[in-house]
């Protein structure tokens, strides 16, 4: 016998909502209401909700209200979609812990500007899969364990970083799940609860949660509109001393910014004479928009500074982070002594996913323009829109990278999340990029990842949001990449 769920009509649920007229925001009130009589049992777990434009006439409202208070109740998790079918009934998910959810992505009905990071064309997947094939076929007569990494795609990062000028030997790289893999291993073998380790600020948010949950104590070396500071970086890896410093010059995240090489110089003369081992994250080299691709780092080390120079790099913000494949580049010995501290607890990466990423690689020089042309286009959507809607809000259009860091002006970034959430828009303040608390409340990190029209409908829902007047407070789970 099939089960018939059950629904309800814009008539019934009419009847058990209070009148709406002279309540603002007016789809706010409807969400409330709505949700408080799934609380109360009232109307049923798992039930359809009529239709907008079939409530909306039964209230008396604009079609709109009823559109805007569905997207906050999916939003809240008191409702869900399902494509073509309608919205139903259902109730918040409360038990998953913080920090999972944070990586979890965004609702349908939301647009997730929380994490920068673009998505592969399907017919650029289909090819690589189509080619790995046979190769996938060969390896699997194997047990498929390898804690370095496949020969063949080490061989093939070896020979990038040569050709961009770092002669590198394939036993200098260790393939890993990710950059935040990479990173993670290096704290581990590294450096022990206590020991300084200089990070910008702002800074990625999981580099900043891995060195504080390793029980690191951090330095934070500022970086401005105007770039890094390289006098203070030099007094704070001479006074400070710090066992590592975590750095990401290339397009710096958030910032968009890249260090000029006079600067690289100097840091790496003076994280030398300080005996601090440099991690350098080269995950946006690849994005350069308006100025040529950037040698590696490591490029200016002297001899007898490239030894203590760990150089990062993964194929999430070039190609796609569904493959979870990063790398990092080191001395042989140190290569091998962070293979054996993987083994604890990973034993090797996919093999497909492996395989992927150097069909992707060797193609790299066919595929990249195009990916570049779509972040162009998209950089430029997000600036006209931005423009249009906040004419106030300031920013510098980075020379690469996947994001805008936008200045409101004043220190509402975190409020403005929170109202922004409630149109759609899930998106985080600058407080989350900050290596010391309290800071960039007036900043956003908006990227320019998704489709124009997407951005475009982004910011509309911002402008709208910031027009509704402020939200209420409320506890909600928070993930950026």
């Amino acid at each position: 016998m099939s089960h018939v769920e059950p629904s309800v009509s814009g008539r019934q649920l009419a009847a058990l909502l209070p009148d709406l007229t002279g309540l603002r925001p007016a789809y706010r009130h409807l969400s409330e209401a709505i949700s408080a009589l799934v609380l109360d049992g009232r109307v049923a777990l798992h039930a359809r909700l009529p239709a907008e434009r079939e409530l909306a006439a039964a209230l008396g409202v604009s079609r709109p209200t009823v559109t805007s208070a569905y997207d906050l109740l999916r939003t809240h998790g008191y409702a869900r979609s399902r494509q073509g079918s309608g919205t139903w009934t259902a109730l918040p998910k409360e038990t998953a812990p913080r920090r999972v959810t944070r990586a979890l992505p965004a609702p349908d009905t939301a647009i997730d500007l929380a994490r920068a990071a673009p998505g592969l064309p399907h017919q650029v997947l289909d090819d690589a899969l189509a080619a790995v094939a046979p190769a996938l076929a060969r390896h699997s007569r194997t047990p498929g364990y390898d804690p370095f990494g496949l020969p063949e795609l080490r061989a093939t990062i070896a020979e990038r970083y040569t050709r961009r000028g770092l002669p590198t030997r394939p036993e200098q790289i260790l393939v890993t799940s990710g950059a935040q893999h990479a990173l993670t291993l290096v704290l581990g073998l590294l450096a022990a609860p206590g020991d300084r380790v200089m990070v910008e600020n702002p800074s990625y948010p999981n580099a900043l949660d891995a060195i504080r949950r390793a029980h690191l104590r951090t330095v934070a070396v500022p970086v401005s509109d105007d770039g890094w500071d390289v006098e203070i970086i030099e007094s704070a890896l001479r006074q400070a001393v710090p066992h590592l410093a975590f750095l990401i010059p290339e397009f710096h995240n958030p910032t968009g910014l890249l260090m000029p090489d006079e600067a690289r110089g100097r840091v790496l003369s003076a994280a030398h004479r300080a005996g601090t081992w440099l991690v350098v994250d080269e995950t946006l080299a690849d994005l350069a928009l308006d100025v040529p691709a950037p040698a590696p780092f490591a490029c200016r080390a002297a001899p007898d500074e490239a030894s203590r120079v760990i150089t990062v790099g993964s194929m999430s913000k070039s190609h796609w982070g569904g493959l979870r494949i990063g790398w990092l580049r080191a001395s042989a010995q140190l290569v091998t002594e962070l293979a054996a501290q993987r083994i604890a607890t990973d034993l090797g990466g996919s093999v497909l996913d492996q395989l992927l990423a150097q069909v992707l690689l060797d193609r790299a020089a066919a595929l990249l323009p195009a990916q570049l042309e779509r972040l162009r286009a998209r950089r430029a959507a997000l600036a006209e829109a931005l423009t249009e809607h906040f004419p106030r809000w300031t920013w510098r259009l980075p020379p690469g990278g996947l994001a805008l860091w936008v200045d409101l002006g004043e220190p509402v970034a975190a409020e403005l999340a929170e109202r922004a959430l409630a149109f759609g828009v899930r998106i985080e303040g600058g407080g989350l990029f900050a290596a010391d608390p309290g800071v960039f409340g007036n900043r956003l990190r908006i990227p320019y990842t998704l489709p124009a029209e997407v951005l475009r409908e982004a910011v509309q829902r911002m402008a709208s949001a910031v027009a509704a007047g402020p939200a209420p407070a409320r506890r909600r789970t928070r993930w950026i990449a």
